[in-house]
């Protein structure tokens, strides 16, 4: 009876003991989480200028007045450090997504919408039919189009 009781308490020290480390283990892979959100969050906050930067060089008509970046820093599955933002106060419709991998200390890449994209378009590789058809086809509206024609400093 005894060597069953000191057998059942050897085993439940072991289950314990097991137990107690993967406990220990789970938040070693949590604090490891939290440093890699903090280096890159720290990474982004160095690289804000280079984003601003690399917008403003696509920037030919100088439709950009302001620049803001979201507080939300994330880190997608391969790795790469994404920073989000927006231009000229209008997050619905100028956002933008700056992707970067650490310590490039380059912007690895740019995303916005078509939106943005026809804002920084060089028309002067374009016949001006090609321009005008493209800008009717892409703002239908009026005063979408005017709008846009104003962003690019052909309509004041």
């Amino acid at each position: 009876m005894r060597f069953k009781l000191l057998a059942y308490v050897i085993v439940l020290f072991i289950v314990m003991g097991g137990f107690t480390y993967k406990i220990v283990k789970m938040s070693d892979v949590t604090n490891k989480e939290k440093s890699e959100q903090e280096k890159a969050e720290e990474y982004a906050v160095k690289m804000k200028p280079k984003i601003k930067e690399h917008l403003k060089e696509e920037d030919i008509h100088n439709f950009i007045k302001t620049i803001t970046f979201e507080d939300k820093i994330e880190i997608n599955p391969m790795g790469r450090i994404i920073v989000n933002g927006y231009i000229n106060d209008n997050p619905d419709k100028f956002y933008f997504s700056a992707d970067l991998i650490y310590d490039s200390n380059k912007v690895d890449g740019m995303s916005y919408p078509e939106d943005v994209g026809n804002r920084f378009t060089d028309w002067s590789e374009y016949s001006k039919k090609e321009k005008e058809e493209y800008i009717k086809t892409a703002y239908p509206d009026k005063k979408e189009r005017e709008q846009y024609l104003r962003d690019i400093g052909e309509l004041k």
